[in-house]
C-alpha cells in the first residue's frame, strides 16, 4: 500500500475473515465494528479500487437477476499488508465525542441544556451497549475459535467502556442538579 489508510486496513481485515462484497463490508462495518470505526459507501468503493490496483485484493463478478454482483476476496498480498499492520505497536487511538465538546464549553450556556445533553449521551449509549451486550452473549459460546476470541474481546472492551460511560452520566447528572 503506498499510504496507509485506515478504511484499507478495515477491508483487509473483513475480507481476511471472509468474501464480500462492497455492500457486505459496509454492513459489516455498521454492524459489528460502529463502536470503534466507521466507513462509508463514499470511501469504501474508492479503497476497494485502490485496494484492487494494489493487487492486495481481487474481485469477481456475477449476475443475479439484472445486477452484477461483485465480490471481493484479500490475496496473498494483502494478507501480507495486513499482517505487516497488525504487526507494528504503534497505533493511534483517539477519541473523539461531540457530548463531552459541549460539556466542556457548557459554561457558555446553562446547567439545563448540559443535563439535556447528559441524557441524550445516555441514551444513545444505553441502546449501544444493549447491542455490544447481544453481541458478546452470541460470540461467548464460539470464542475458542480464534477469529471469534478477537471479536469477543472487542465486544467485552465495549460493554466495560459503555458501562463507565452509563456511571459517568450518572455522576454527572447528579453534580448539575447540586
Amino acid at each position: 500500500m503506498a499510504r496507509e489508510k485506515k478504511i484499507h486496513i478495515v477491508i483487509l481485515g473483513l475480507l481476511n475473515h471472509e468474501d464480500l462484497t462492497g455492500y457486505d463490508i459496509k454492513k459489516r462495518i455498521d454492524e459489528a465494528i460502529r463502536f470503534f470505526w466507521n466507513g462509508s459507501f463514499g470511501n469504501i468503493y474508492p479503497a476497494l479500487k485502490e485496494l484492487e490496483e494494489d493487487k492486495l485484493v481481487k474481485s469477481s463478478s456475477a449476475t443475479e437477476g439484472a445486477r452484477e454482483k461483485i465480490t471481493y476476496h484479500i490475496t496473498a498480498k494483502g494478507k501480507k499488508a495486513l499482517d505487516a499492520w497488525l504487526g507494528k505497536t504503534q497505533a493511534s487511538n483517539e477519541l473523539r465525542y461531540e457530548t463531552l465538546l459541549k460539556i466542556f464549553f457548557a459554561g457558555a450556556s446553562d446547567r439545563e441544556t448540559a443535563y439535556r445533553n447528559i441524557e441524550v449521551f445516555e441514551e444513545e449509549v444505553r441502546q449501544d451497549l444493549n447491542i455490544l451486550k447481544m453481541h458478546r452473549r452470541a460470540l461467548e459460546p464460539i470464542k475458542e475459535e480464534e477469529d471469534h476470541l478477537y471479536y469477543y474481546l472487542t465486544a467485552s472492551f465495549g460493554v466495560d467502556t459503555y458501562e463507565a460511560y452509563l456511571k459517568w452520566c450518572e455522576k454527572a447528572k447528579k453534580m448539575l442538579k447540586g
